[in-house]
């Protein structure tokens, strides 16, 4: 029998942890209880997103079990979150001795759990292994470096991603190309998100009641997410991008902005919230469940984001992007590599000048090799193969 323990800590791993579930519950449900080839997996979430709201409804909207271990690590400086990681993790490694540990995508957790595994001679499987900015001023980074030098089993997205792992010199029987596992995600629930109505879950997330009537017609309004401190921490750029969409793009579309914490803190504190909330055609919404969110890119005419994770969802439903960063560690999504998104970065004249441009862009829908649905199958196959050789 082998023992795996998978690790969240954020609300994008748990996208990518729920398939992997999936397949190992597929892949037991085919065998004798007592058979050796049984798979035993234990979910271990560190706690990294504290929010009830931004974790909990996760959990619950894509089936994730509870988690069998939960660190409780909340909030902190990312030194205090990786030391704390470590800490409460060895415990856990000691006790419950995997023969794997899996990690997934660039969170602290993923760093922190990776390293202290190999510190106990357990080994380790990156899902989402090779993704590169080339941008070291983002934690993300040095996180996904620090992993994939680590990990015994590198599990790509893309071929972009395992070229990267290649030019650094990682052995090429440690890198297996299995696809994207968030897209296996979305597969599942896209017919599902498609059944949401946008006004109702305008009404439900709103943070503070409109005056007038909601009017938001499908195909006809944008989505913004920011998040990234490059975005939100600097009161003359967030000031400058906010006036941006309250002046040009609520102009022209109803603008739905599912907010982060942080970013609502600091629209309140720069003294731009009055501003938006002003503005009828801005509806700035709680944090939303991955069905609303999902359900709002489905819709949109646009997205404006600095997410990763939109850029992909974005190029599989074709959603026009501006992503609002310099640099991606998903080039595969970009226009140039046959995806939906520009990178623009928070430049609002080079934000304007693509805007215009795909305002009335229609949607191309496309799908990179192997971003089918069935990448968490590849990836317990290959974890499996391995346990073998």
């Amino acid at each position: 029998m082998v023992k795996i323990i998978s690790v969240v800590g954020a609300r994008p791993n748990f996208m990518k942890i729920a398939p992997f579930i999936r397949a190992i519950e597929k892949h037991n449900a085919g065998l004798p209880l007592q058979d050796p080839k049984q798979v035993q997996h234990l979910l271990v979430h560190t706690g990294q997103h504290y929010d009830d709201r931004m974790s909990r409804s996760f959990f619950e909207s894509l089936n994730i079990p509870d988690a069998d271990i939960n660190l409780g690590i909340g909030s902190g400086s990312h030194a205090e979150q990786v030391g704390k990681t470590m800490i409460e993790f060895e415990k856990v490694l000691k006790q419950e001795k995997p023969d794997w540990v899996v990690v997934v995508g660039d969170v602290n957790a993923t760093l922190a759990c990776s390293v202290t595994a190999k510190k106990e001679l357990i080994k380790v499987c990156h899902i989402e292994a090779g993704l590169r900015s080339g941008d070291m001023s983002m934690p993300e980074e040095i996180n996904r470096l620090v992993t994939d030098r680590l990990s015994d089993l590198l599990l790509t997205p893309d071929l972009i991603s395992s070229a990267n792992l290649e030019k650094e010199g990682v052995p090429a029987h440690k890198i297996r190309f299995t696809g994207n596992i968030m897209i296996d995600t979305l597969e599942a629930n896209r017919e599902k998100a498609a059944t949401l109505n946008v006004t109702e879950i305008i009404k439900n997330n709103l943070i503070e009641n409109k005056s007038t009537q909601i009017k938001v017609e499908e195909n006809n309004f944008a989505v913004v997410t920011l998040h990234r401190p490059s975005n939100v921490d600097h009161k003359e750029i967030f000031t400058e991008l906010c006036r941006f969409l309250s002046n040009e793009v609520a102009q022209t579309l109803p603008i739905l902005w599912p907010i982060h914490p942080r970013t609502l803190k600091n629209m309140e504190s720069f003294g731009i919230l009055d501003m938006m909330q002003k503005n009828q055609n801005i509806y700035l919404l709680q944090a939303l469940g991955y069905f609303d969110m999902l359900r709002l890119n489905i819709g949109a005419r646009l997205m404006l984001t600095d997410s990763g994770g939109l850029q992909e969802e974005c190029t599989v439903l074709g959603t026009p992007c501006l992503t609002m960063r310099w640099n991606t560690e998903r080039p595969v999504t970009l226009k140039e590599h046959g995806g939906a998104s520009i990178l623009v970065g928070n430049n609002i004249k080079r934000i304007r000048e693509e805007y215009l441009k795909i305002l009335h862009s229609a949607r191309m829908p496309v799908r990179p090799e192997l971003w089918d649905g069935k990448t968490a199958e590849r990836c317990l196959t290959e974890i499996l193969n391995s346990v073998t050789k």
